[in-house]
Order: C-alpha cells, then structure tokens, then sequence
C-alpha cells in the first residue's frame, strides 16, 4: 500500500475514480457537473496505491482559514484495508503545515457509511445544503403572497395551572412573544393559543414537542398553512408519535416513503384521544393537490371536533374571551 501526490500520470485514474463515485453515491437532485482542470492541481490531492494500481484518491484545500477535505473514494473492493485512513492521514498532515486548526468536509446523504466513519472520527454536523430548481424558484418568488397560517396546541390535561406555569417558564426560551393564552379545560383538553407560533407552524411544532416534553403528556399541535393544507403534530412524553399534512407534496416533492410517512395514523390518534379510528380516517385523508380536499379550515375543524378538541381556530384575542381563560405575558 502506497499514499502519494497525485501526479498529472495519475489524472485519468483520478477522473475514473470520481466518476465512480458519482456512479455509487450521487443522488442529487442535478447532475454532476464536468470535473475542472483546476480540481486536480489546486490544493493537495493524493491517490493510494493497492497491487500497483490506483485503488483511491483524496483531497484537500484551504477555505478561509480552515481545512476542507473535499474527495474522499476508495473503489468497493479495497475498503476497509486501512486505504481510507492513509489518505486522511495525508490530508491532516497538509493542514497542519498549513497551520490550520479545524477542518471541514461534506457528506452526500446516501453515503449513510461514510457518515458513519466521519461522527466516529469526531465530525459533527454544524450546517446543511440544500438545493431547488431555478424554474421552480422563480415560479414560487413570483406567486403572490399566500395567506397567513394559523393554529393552537392543545395538552391532554385539566390542570391549566401547571401548564400555563410552564408556559410562562419556557416560552421566552423558545422565540420572541408578547404573551400565550391558556384555555380553561374543555373535553380534557387545556389549549394554548400564541400569536407567532400560530403564524409560524415550526415554531408551533416547537411549541407542542417542548410542553409534551415537560409535562409528560400527550399534545397535539394542529393548524392551516398557507391557507391550503393542514397539519396535526401528536406527541407523548416529548416523542414525535404522529405527523399528517393534508396534501404530503405541498411544498415540494418528497421520497416516496416520506410522503405515505405524511399520512394520518388513525390508530395512533385513536390510542392518544380515544376517538374512533374510522372517524379520524374520514377526516384526514391524504390528497395529490388541495383541489381534492374540502376548504382547510373546514376540514381542520372536523377533524379537531372528532378528536374532541374545542377552539382550534380561534386567535389570541378570541381565544382571551373564553371563560376561565389565562393570559400569561411574556415581558
């Protein structure tokens, strides 16, 4: 086994092993761009040498003052004989003359194994890269401004002391608002009704996930998007238990496993409110555009009505005129 420079000899056997690697891993959502001339002399580039042939190559550069590994390929049959090691050996010892004190690379997400090796080797993810088609992009910049979202998060529980106690605790940890309303107990359910988490359906999934975590029970987190689809968000004991949306395509296509992941659990719904399964299949079906399905705030309201959740489209000020209501400020 040999680790060394790459020399121009090596460039062919370079192109080869990069093309394979597209051949294994790319799953992208474009397709790979020619290799440029200036990939193979720029920075530092080595190949590792197996039964005096190229088995694999690495590389690395210098990126505002850090160190970038940027290619690492071994060809199937030479892994795991110590190849992958030698070539990142190489590699760090480049960036320490170079003087740099971290060091940086990125993993394709179908490369599941490599992204094994690199957390074990101490890697920690700090960013991710995401891609759109331009057609697409401007066809969505271009649409006028779609309608607010809304929605409210809904505890399984008649103690509204405790959790408009552990609203007034967390709340200012979790996003900037002026203050949460905590609903009297109705059909066994204490709703919570917060004006930028209604806009805002992350920070409402947030909202749900934490107070499920703190109380230990089940919560449900339930709102329109854009005035098109809805979602419902069931945790127990801080877990993530059942996630729908109306229309799983709406905001771009997704694997086909992640969709039918979109899909209402009747079974676990029924397990978490007592509602009847049958029920809660008729009201949250699962559609290819929201052409399909009745008007948002209608289905939502039925589907809530059905898991005995009262309230699910009214705002804060609403929200603040029902009896025994609490509003707790968020100075």
């Amino acid at each position: 086994m040999i680790v060394r420079e790459a020399t121009e000899a090596d460039f062919p056997a370079v192109r080869d092993l990069v093309a394979a690697y597209d051949d294994e891993f790319w799953r992208r959502p474009f397709p790979p761009q020619p290799l440029p001339d200036e990939w193979l002399t720029d920075g530092r580039l080595v190949v590792a040498e197996r039964d005096g042939k190229v088995a694999g190559v690495a590389r690395a550069d210098l990126r505002y003052g850090l160190g970038r590994i940027s290619f690492v390929y071994l060809l199937p049959e030479h892994r795991r004989h110590g190849l992958g090691s030698a070539l990142v050996r190489d590699l760090l010892g480049f960036f320490r003359e170079q003087g740099v004190e971290h060091v940086t690379l990125g993993v394709d997400i179908s490369n599941e194994d490599a992204t094994a090796v690199w957390r074990r080797l101490g890697f920690t993810e700090y960013s991710r890269e995401m891609s759109a088609a331009l057609d697409s992009l401007e066809r969505r910049l271009g649409e006028p401004s779609k309608e607010e979202s809304f929605g409210s998060v809904h505890v399984q529980t008649d103690d509204q002391t405790t959790v408009a106690a552990a609203v007034e605790r967390f709340v200012p940890r979790l996003f900037r608002s002026p203050a949460t309303v905590v609903s009297a107990p109705r059909n066994g359910w204490v709703g919570l009704y917060n004006e930028v988490a209604s806009r805002e359906p992350e920070r409402l999934r947030r909202l749900g996930s934490e107070l499920s975590h703190i109380t230990g029970g089940v919560v449900l987190a339930l709102g329109v998007e854009e005035d098109a689809v809805i979602r419902t968000i069931a945790f127990e004991r801080g877990r993530l238990m059942d996630e729908y949306l109306s229309v799983p395509n709406h905001y771009g296509p997704l694997p086909p496993g992640d969709a039918v992941a979109l899909r209402v659990n009747a079974r676990v719904l029924a397990r978490l409110t007592g509602a009847p399964m049958e029920e809660i299949r008729r009201a949250a079906p699962s559609a290819e555009s929201i052409g399909e399905l009745p008007p948002p705030a209608e289905q939502l309201e039925e589907l809530a009505s059905i898991l005995g959740i009262e309230g699910v489209g009214l705002g804060t000020d609403e929200a603040s005129q029902l009896e025994g209501a609490v509003t707790v400020e968020h100075p």
